[in-house]
């Protein structure tokens, strides 16, 4: 069954990190582009984030750029998302997906696969 597992959400203090995982099952993520996108009460969806099957091409959205980092173990078949400095604006769930191809793109109808959400609350 091919499928995308995140994990790491939960509640920080602002100012605070948390890493969230992507985990490929069914099929390998080396051979895609994998983005996170996230959705917050009352605002649009997001993309966030992307890296490249090759490694040599990433995206940040401007708001999350010197605070979140993208990065991918093909060995585990997993991909991360580094999130220092958290901010209240960043109280999100978030999702990871991957691309019909290798590049990276901030279109959502050009991912896939789609994991079921990760929760992210950035609160006092």
């Amino acid at each position: 069954q091919v499928q995308l597992v995140e994990s790491g959400g939960g509640l920080v203090q602002p100012g605070g990190s948390l890493r969230l995982s992507c985990a490929a099952s069914g099929f390998l993520l080396e051979r895609y582009a994998i983005g996170w996108f996230r959705q917050a009460p009352g605002k649009e969806f997001e993309g966030v984030s992307c890296i490249s099957s090759s490694e040599r091409s990433t995206y940040y959205v401007d708001s999350v750029k010197g605070r979140f980092t993208i990065s991918r173990d093909n060995a585990k078949n997993t991909v991360y998302l580094q999130m220092n400095s958290l901010k209240p604006e960043d109280t999100a769930i978030y999702y990871c997906a991957t691309t019909v191809g290798s590049e990276c793109s901030k279109y959502p109808r050009e991912y896939d696969v789609w994991g079921q959400g990760t929760q992210v609350t950035v609160s006092s």
